[in-house]
């Protein structure tokens, strides 16, 4: 089952490397209900997240979550001991703190040019975080930490990204360059490489040698013809 796992997490890590421009150290953003998730199932965020991501991973979260930690009191204190422990991310909510969630959903605004993750047991997080494309989405079930699929938005995203409705003129040449550092354009270049082969001779260049050889017959003929005619004078 891990083995599974694993892969089904590879195959959508490279979904957003190739289509989002995802690299290491990935940023992992996580909330109090995450955290509070990890400690409960007596999971090793730290330890275990950079293996399951296949790739060096930087765990981070907001002011505004410990703050929303630290308002929970006693229930969420090893939660907050947690998220403490990462490193924090400026937020425009210096002077008044919100919601750990409305935080986090502040920081991947504007297409998410922080390459974030989000980490989250909010089920309404995770609905809103679905409506933004490339945005990966972390939760824990059954023990265990789980990478999304791509939501719809990410998908549809792609699909128009292929067909060059959201690509600037400027972005085309990049995109093709990436393509072809990762061999998806290989095929293609061999299609164009096929050259036709020469034909036969051409068939009206013997029709023109029969007509020469015509030609050439019928001054014979008319020779034969008077020399007849003399021969019956």
């Amino acid at each position: 089952m891990g083995v599974t796992r694993q892969k089904h997490a590879k195959k959508i890590m490279g979904f957003y490397k190739h289509n989002f421009q995802f690299r290491e150290p990935f940023q992992v953003l996580l909330d109090g209900t995450f955290c509070q998730a990890a400690l409960r199932n007596k999971i090793q965020i730290r330890e275990q997240l950079p293996g399951y991501l296949d790739g060096a991973a930087q765990l981070c979260t907001t002011r505004c979550v410990i703050k929303e930690l630290e308002s929970l009191g006693k229930a969420l204190y090893g939660a907050k001991l947690i998220a403490q422990s990462f490193q924090v991310r400026n937020c425009s909510h210096h002077k008044n703190p919100v919601s750990g969630s409305t935080c986090l959903l502040s920081m991947i605004e504007d297409g998410n040019p922080h390459h974030f993750f989000i980490a989250t047991q909010d089920q309404d997080l995770s609905n809103k975080v679905k409506r933004k494309p490339g945005i990966p989405l972390l939760f824990i079930i059954q023990n265990t930490m789980v990478l999304d699929k791509p939501s719809p938005k990410s998908l549809a995203f792609v699909q128009k990204l292929q067909t060059n409705q959201l690509v600037p003129e400027y972005q085309k040449q990049s995109i093709v360059e990436l393509k072809e550092k990762e061999g998806l354009v290989k095929q293609e270049g061999v299609k164009r490489r096929k050259r036709k082969r020469a034909g036969g001779p051409n068939p009206l260049s013997c029709l023109k040698k029969k007509k020469k050889t015509q030609e050439g017959q019928e001054p014979s003929a008319e020779k034969k013809k008077r020399r007849k005619r003399k021969r019956n004078r």
